[in-house]
């Protein structure tokens, strides 16, 4: 074992192209090494979780330690296992999305989108325009309620407790026009299979606008609290680096995939719900360390406001369902007037919508990456097969890779970094 000393020097900061700090690059000077004697220590094995609030959920990993350097880090799941794709089977398409809720429970509406996205395709449904902007709307504003959580609890993680108010007061705005819209604030199951369960109300326009002219201020005061402060850059940069090449082999997705310089954006590259129309940037970091994935999820809240102003001037007018009986249920006026409605509203509670024989497959971006739902139909209104892609899974993969030859401490700043749900680990 050696005892190291290492002096930072912190060079003045540069400024991109929006105004706001690039990265603050690091030099470490090591001193004159010390050798110590070996006194034959042995490894220690050390329990992180399940009951640990750095996991953020009931995650347990297994470390094994030399003195306080990761030599292993085996990552244990499946504590909060809850059977959604099997309870799925035995479900209508469209009981399905309460589900969908509970996985990712920091996006609920982007996982509804997804669910319905799939089922659409399956079933050769098209939704309406207006509809189509709205489910726009849902995904960003669960990509920013999403990476607001991420930021306020790594802020806490590494010692920052000033933005995780920040970020909770903005995420609690984005709650409010959820309400506001669903009547719920975390499980909304906002979609249903050829539309949504309900339009947006009168002032729900004006209130989300607001929320986009002031929400870019509250990035810019994380922005300049964070990404140029001492004590950030030294417990996140050169922190769990993963190469571009590493990346792709985990088959990582999202901000994890595209802080190591990896350019996929489902939204660019396989595009739906008119994304190709929307102008918006696809961030991409340079070094794959812990403080590249802060400065992509920051620099992508920005870039979903920019496309909530573009859904919100773009909202046409027209119905949110389409114009199909056996698909959508008939409003409650006309189940209780009209005798052929009454039936449709009937054989679609007891029956259900039913799918022609068939499979899909749809990926959406979700903010921790890539969320991907497969159905299978047999022609029944419920499907034979459920399967999600879950990104959070997908990428906690890579952790122990990241882990090794870090500090126990840098152990807390990347598992963060993943980003992790356990609902969507242990679907």
């Amino acid at each position: 074992m050696t005892k190291r000393t290492v002096e930072l020097e912190l060079a003045t900061p540069g400024v991109d192209a929006q105004g706001r700090a690039a990265r603050m690059p690091l030099k470490a000077r090591a001193a004159e090494e010390t050798a110590e004697p070996d006194l034959g220590a042995e490894h220690l094995l050390v329990n992180l979780g399940p009951q640990h609030p750095a996991t953020h959920g009931v995650l347990r990993l297994v470390v094994e330690l030399d003195g306080e350097t990761v030599v292993r880090c085996i990552p244990h799941v499946g504590y909060l296992h809850s059977g959604f794709e099997k309870l799925g089977e035995y479900r209508h398409y469209n009981q399905i999305i309460p589900l969908t809720d509970r996985t990712d429970y920091l996006s609920p509406m982007s996982n509804n989108v997804g669910l319905a996205l799939a089922a659409e395709k399956l079933m050769g449904i098209a939704i309406t325009p207006r509809c189509t902007v709205l489910r726009v709307i849902a995904c960003e504003m669960s990509r920013i309620i999403s990476h607001m959580v991420w930021l306020g609890t790594t802020s806490i993680d590494l010692g920052a407790f000033t933005p995780f108010l920040w970020a909770f007061q903005q995420r609690e705005r984005i709650y409010d026009l959820q309400e506001m819209w669903t009547g719920a604030r975390l499980t909304t199951s906002l979609t249903r299979v050829g539309g949504l369960m309900a339009d947006i109300p009168d002032r729900f326009v004006d209130k989300l606008r607001e929320f986009t002219g002031d929400f870019p201020k509250t990035l810019d005061e994380i922005d300049r609290v964070l990404t140029r402060n001492a004590v950030w850059a030294g417990r996140t940069q050169g922190v769990g680096t993963l190469s571009a090449a590493e990346a792709i082999t985990h088959s990582l997705s999202g901000p994890m995939l595209r802080a190591s310089g990896v350019p996929y954006d489902v939204r660019k590259d396989k595009p739906y719900l008119g994304y190709e129309t929307y102008d918006f940037d696809v961030v991409v970091g340079e070094h794959g360390d812990v403080y590249d994935r802060y400065l992509v999820r920051l620099e992508e809240c920005y870039q979903s406001n920019r496309i909530l102003q573009q859904a919100l001037d773009r909202l046409p007018d027209g119905p949110i369902n389409v114009d199909d009986p056996r698909v959508i249920l008939p409003s409650k006026t006309r189940a209780m007037s009209d005798m052929e409605a009454m039936i449709f509203h009937f054989k679609q509670v007891m029956e259900g919508v039913k799918a022609p024989v068939g499979e899909a497959y749809v990926g959406i971006e979700n903010p921790k990456g890539e969320l991907g739902n497969y159905l299978v139909s047999d022609g029944t209104a419920k499907p034979v097969r459920w399967r999600i892609r879950p990104p959070s899974f997908i990428n906690l993969s890579a952790l122990p890779r990241m882990a090794e030859g870090h500090l126990l401490s840098d152990l807390i700043a990347i598992n963060a970094s993943v980003d992790i749900v356990m609902g969507e680990v242990d679907r």
